[in-house]
């Protein structure tokens, strides 16, 4: 059976249940909950940053002295490459090693460990155009829970591709506390981030999950992000500048934390006050979606 016939397979077998207005979506198996972490969902544009957001969230977490585990869903597969220095195997193609038979499987088969202990996964993707990217995640987190790789985790951060289109990709909200948006000052990442704040609200109908706020990123400047938050309830978590040392890091296969870059020193201290507040605990946002129409009415283009 191919990783295809085995994907619809399974999605054919599962209960489906409402998941937000007009959505029909695989229900979360009560088995597969995430216990005992705190599980952050980061989203956002194509193309944002989210990768390096992530993995450097993460690092942030374990110099608090947090054990964390970062999953990346994408199928490009290089959420974790500064953490691990290299493209880790996806949990997909070591299942279609072995048919899919996931007992054959050795935590070292699919975990590998980064910077400063923070342990790696990638969850990979169906072939182009084929399966569910729901289905991935579900699998992946599956396979954590059979060889009890989360029991020891304090932190789960999830970093999913681009902008909430399908409630597939959007499956990582039913596993996190707080759903994350990573967003430039400009208005094409933040016309994606009021469809993530959708996706997010149709999750928590059904799930625990809630919005967290914005990280703005790659910007000077935070006053569109501003008018956006003033207007639907959004906050900003942190603000990351648009420095050339944090482009850089990602052509080296490094997280900030490793780079000997003094104009770095305000950024690393940014990412461990996130950490701290996230581990601490921020309060739900109450943000509202806007209309397309209201959102160029509100910020078009100059």
């Amino acid at each position: 059976m191919t990783a295809v016939q085995r994907i619809e397979t399974i999605r054919g077998s599962i209960p489906r249940k409402p998941d937000g207005d007009g959505s029909v979506q695989v229900q979360l198996d009560p088995a597969m909950k995430i216990e005992g972490a705190k599980v952050f969902a980061v989203y956002g544009k194509g193309g944002i940053g989210k990768s390096t957001t992530s993995s450097n969230l993460a690092v942030a977490f374990s110099k608090l002295g947090k054990r964390v585990l970062q999953i990346g869903c994408d199928p490009k597969h290089d959420s974790t490459f500064t953490l691990t220095k290299k493209l880790i195997p996806t949990v997909i193609d070591i299942l279609e090693t072995v048919n899919f038979h996931s007992e054959e499987l050795r935590p070292e088969d699919f975990v590998f460990e980064g910077y400063n202990g923070v342990m790696c996964v990638e969850a990979g993707g169906p072939p182009a155009g084929t399966g569910c990217g729901g289905y991935v995640v579900g699998q992946t987190v599956k396979l954590l829970k059979e060889h009890h790789l989360l029991e020891d985790t304090d932190v789960v951060i999830f970093d999913v591709l681009g902008d909430v289109v399908c409630g597939g990709f959007a499956a990582p909200l039913q596993h996190a506390e707080r759903g994350i948006v990573v967003a430039a000052n400009d208005f094409d990442s933040i016309f994606a981030m009021n469809r993530i704040v959708q996706a997010i609200g149709a999750k928590a109908k059904n799930y625990d999950v809630r919005i967290g706020g914005v990280i703005v990123n790659r910007s000077a400047a935070t006053d569109q992000v501003d008018r956006f938050n003033a207007a639907t309830g959004m906050k900003t978590l942190a603000h990351f500048p648009d420095l050339d040392a944090i482009r850089r890091s990602r052509l080296k296969k490094s997280t900030l934390f490793e780079m000997d870059a003094p104009e770095l020193k305000p950024v690393l201290e940014e990412y461990l006050r996130l950490a701290e507040n996230l581990w601490t605990g921020v309060d739900e946002c109450k943000a509202t979606s806007m209309r397309d129409r209201d959102i160029f009415d509100l910020l078009g283009y100059e």
